[in-house]
């Protein structure tokens, strides 16, 4: 029997693909709740125009491991992560921040 349990750094870089099939980008880090000791949610590095990379928060309990694709799936597109919080590489932005509001109206459900 094969075990469920991954250490985080083979969850790093792994792809991430959209509800339509097409890579959204890949996991770049997890948010650990350092009191509960769970994994609340990834940030999901995508590619941007001249090489900049835009990063996206997903709740963790939204991916499902592909084991055919060895790749994470979430039911969302392009444009369900482009409506929640977005930085940018070199931004100085405060992850475990989750009070900001943003358009989307289930971001941190999703």
């Amino acid at each position: 029997m094969q075990h469920t349990m991954v250490p985080s750094d083979r969850v790093e870089h792994v792809a991430v693909f959209g509800r339509d099939g097409m890579k959204l980008g890949t996991i770049e880090r997890l948010m650990l709740d350092k009191v509960s000791g769970t994994v609340a949610y990834a940030v999901i590095k995508t590619g941007g125009l001249l090489g900049t990379h835009h990063h996206y928060p997903v709740q963790w309990s939204a991916l499902r491991y592909d084991p055919a694709q060895q790749a994470f799936r979430v039911e969302l597109i392009e444009d369900d992560l482009r409506s929640g919080p977005c930085e940018f590489d070199g931004d100085a932005f405060d992850w475990g921040d989750r009070s900001r509001s943003y358009p989307h109206p289930h971001y941190w459900t999703v």
